[in-house]
């Protein structure tokens, strides 16, 4: 990806991962993040949607992952739309 994205996730435990904005939004007032695992050169990766639970004030970003059935179809939807262009090909 020449424009990548990479955001750094650390646990609680201090394990660091790595994952690869492919897309973002705004619904309601929360950001979401489409995000993968795998860099775009590789065939294939998990996808996630990350919630940004961070306040304005918040020197760091805090996402969440989206684990809520009803809310993770919805944003599946959203984000499938949004990202209809790319080659990129999401499935539940």
């Amino acid at each position: 990806m020449e424009d990548e994205r990479v955001i750094t996730l650390e646990t609680e435990d201090g394990d660091r991962t790595d994952f690869y904005v492919l897309e973002e939004t705004r619904i309601g007032g929360m950001n979401y993040l489409l995000v993968t695992d795998s860099p775009e050169e590789e065939d294939e990766g998990d996808c996630y949607i990350l919630k940004d639970r961070s306040a304005a004030e918040d020197p760091q970003a805090l996402y969440e992952f989206v684990e809520n059935d009803d809310e993770l179809d919805y944003l599946f939807g959203i984000f499938s739309e949004l990202i209809d262009d790319m080659d990129v090909d999401l499935k539940k």
